[in-house]
């Protein structure tokens, strides 16, 4: 039996140091046949040294669009132009770990399909980040977590779980999760295909939340596998923390008005919009100030 050919998928834009860290680590990863770059904008010298490498490179697959399309446009446009049975969406500031590609294929292939299987993002101290196992994103779950109220989960139960559960202890082979990272995420090119891909409508970040909403909708599995491991450096980009966090509070309304279409979704949503984007651009403001 052939072995299935995994593609990864990668959008760059002006990502930093860490991207030449990334690119290497994925052009010398086993069980990697195709590299397919979708170069969004970085600086002439960046780009310059991408182009080299793709000419040095078999596997390496330079799309070039010459403006910042957005991360789900781009990992469309890098799907549309893949080849292997996989596609392995990554992060241009992260590196996997030995391994990790054939291990989220194996979890994969004993699933029902689709299906989704998301990797262990860890930063450079070793610490699970944010984001790679979180639970259903609906009106409550993010009315807890822009308050705070998941400090009540002892006294009040699971209604008042938080929806990230990094803080959680991690288990020992994969596990079933409504929702898992877009930074490093493998499912079936067809399925993928099947499902329409990335809905572009987000410009960066929430993308990934709709996708696995939509995997388990269609009676497929979501999957968050431990033993697949990726570093992550996370914000490296030039973009501003104002910009990025921006793009994620009107990613979060779309995402609402999509999914709770009915006059009682719609006016939640619209009552919960004030929260939400004053909850994440106050985030922004604090974490821009901590960071100076």
């Amino acid at each position: 039996m052939t072995a299935p050919r995994v593609s990864v998928v990668m959008v760059s834009w002006y990502t930093g140091p860490s991207l030449s860290e990334s690119v290497a680590a994925v052009l010398a990863a086993p069980g990697i046949a195709e590299f397919v770059l979708v170069n969004h904008g970085n600086p002439s010298e960046v780009s310059a040294e991408l182009r080299a490498l793709a000419e040095a490179h078999d596997k390496l697959v330079l799309i070039e669009t010459n403006a910042n399309l957005g991360f789900a446009r781009g990992c469309n446009i890098g799907a549309d132009r893949a080849t292997g049975d996989y596609l392995f969406f990554l992060n241009p500031d992260a590196i996997p770990q030995p391994g990790t590609t054939r291990r989220l294929v194996a979890t994969g292939e004993a699933l029902d399909r689709p299906f989704l299987v998301g990797a262990l993002i860890a930063g450079e101290d070793g610490v699970e980040q944010r984001g790679a196992r979180r639970g259903e994103l609906n009106h409550w779950s993010a009315f807890v977590g822009f308050l705070g109220l998941q400090r009540f989960k002892p006294v009040f139960g699971e209604a008042f779980r938080d929806i990230h559960r990094e803080h959680e202890p991690l288990p020992e082979t994969a596990e079933a999760v409504p929702v898992t990272s877009g930074a490093a995420m493998l499912m079936r090119r067809d399925d993928f295909n099947a499902l329409g891909g990335f809905d572009e409508r987000y410009f960066l970040h929430v993308e990934d939340i709709d996708l696995c909403r939509r995997v388990r909708e269609a009676g497929g599995e979501v999957m968050f596998e431990p033993r697949a491991r990726v570093l992550h450096y996370g914000s490296t980009s030039e973009a501003s923390r104002l910009r990025v966090e921006w793009s994620k509070a009107r990613g979060l309304v779309h995402y609402f008005w999509k999914f709770y279409p009915r006059p009682l979704g719609r006016l939640t949503t619209i009552l919960l919009t004030p929260l939400i984007v004053g909850g994440v651009m106050a985030r922004a403001v604090l974490l821009s100030l901590f960071r100076r």
